[in-house]
């Protein structure tokens, strides 16, 4: 899958498009294929290193708010592959949503209303 990672703070340029391994879902996490992600103002400070650093120094990928497609959940309840979802997984912890396939607690997100597109969602 790709990432869009950083190596070094700065502005927008330090963004680099990477190959990574997908992750693998714990017990209580779901597999979701990213459909669109949200851009929050926190995440442009991170980048920069204006912010206390919640992420540590790079590498690391930003990015919290995401909507995407279910793909695998070992052993939830709440979503099956083939669902709708969105949530902001894991914040303030690294959820490295500038993906296309993240890994995220279910708890964290929520069935995407059908009147919405991902990236209303």
């Amino acid at each position: 899958m790709r990432v869009i990672t950083q190596q070094s703070l700065g502005g927008p340029e330090v963004l680099t498009i990477v190959d990574a391994p997908e992750p693998r879902p714990l017990p209580t996490e779901v597999l979701v294929r990213v459909k669109a992600i949200g851009l929050n103002p926190i995440e442009a400070l991170l980048r920069a290193g204006e912010f206390p650093p919640l992420l540590g120094r790079p590498p690391f990928v930003l990015g919290w708010d995401i909507s995407g497609v279910v793909e695998e959940g070992p052993l939830t309840y709440r979503f099956k592959p083939g669902d709708e979802v969105f949530g902001m997984p894991m914040f303030p912890r690294a959820a490295s949503a500038y993906a296309e396939v993240v890994s995220a607690p279910a708890l964290h997100l929520a069935r995407k209303p059908a009147s919405l597109s991902h990236v209303e969602a």
